[in-house]
C-alpha cells in the first residue's frame, strides 16, 4: 500500500507541476492546499530534493520547484524513493530482492503470483509521468464539469 509519505510526496509534486515554469512554491502553501502536515512535508520535500526531483531556494523569495520537466519524472521512481520497493513481498522485488527462508522460490506459487502483481504495478507506475498524472486530474475535473452542466 502507498504510505501517507508516498501519497503526500506525489501530491506535492503534482502541485509543483501545475506552477508556471520557474515559479517557486512555499512549503506552507503546498501543505495547506493539499491538507498535508507542514512538518511532514518539509521532510518529504527534503527527500525529493536529495533524489533530484525538486530544487529549493532559501529566503523570502524561496520555495520549491521541480528540478526537471514533469514529463521526465516517472511515478514509479518517486514511489520507490519515498516508499521503497513496489513488490508486495521481498522475494518478488527487483530493487531490494530478499529470499524467503520458508519456501523454495522455484516452486512457490505465492512468489510467482506476487511477481505478476509487482509487474502489473511497475507497468503502470513506471510508464506514467508526473505530467500525465497532473493532466489526468484536470481531465477528471473537466469531464465532471461537463457531465453536471
Amino acid at each position: 500500500m502507498l504510505t501517507k509519505k508516498g501519497k503526500y510526496g506525489l501530491k506535492a509534486l503534482v502541485h509543483l507541476s501545475q506552477l508556471p515554469a520557474g515559479q517557486l512554491a512555499f512549503v506552507g502553501d503546498i501543505a495547506t492546499a493539499n491538507k498535508i502536515p507542514k512538518k511532514f512535508l518539509d521532510a518529504i520535500l527534503g527527500e525529493l530534493r536529495n533524489a533530484g526531483f525538486v530544487q529549493s531556494r532559501k529566503g523570502k523569495d524561496g520555495g520549491y520547484r521541480l528540478a526537471k520537466p514533469a514529463t521526465e519524472i516517472k511515478i514509479g521512481h518517486v514511489v520507490r524513493v519515498l516508499d521503497g520497493p513496489l513488490a508486495p513481498i521481498p522475494c518478488a522485488s527487483r530493487t531490494q530482492y530478499q529470499p524467503c527462508d520458508d519456501c523454495d522460490e522455484a516452486t512457490c506459487q505465492i512468489r510467482h503470483m506476487m511477481l505478476e502483481v509487482r509487474q502489473a504495478i511497475a507497468g503502470v507506475l513506471d510508464n506514467r509521468s508526473l505530467a500525465q498524472v497532473r493532466d489526468a486530474a484536470n481531465d477528471d475535473i473537466l469531464s465532471d464539469a461537463l457531465h453536471h452542466a
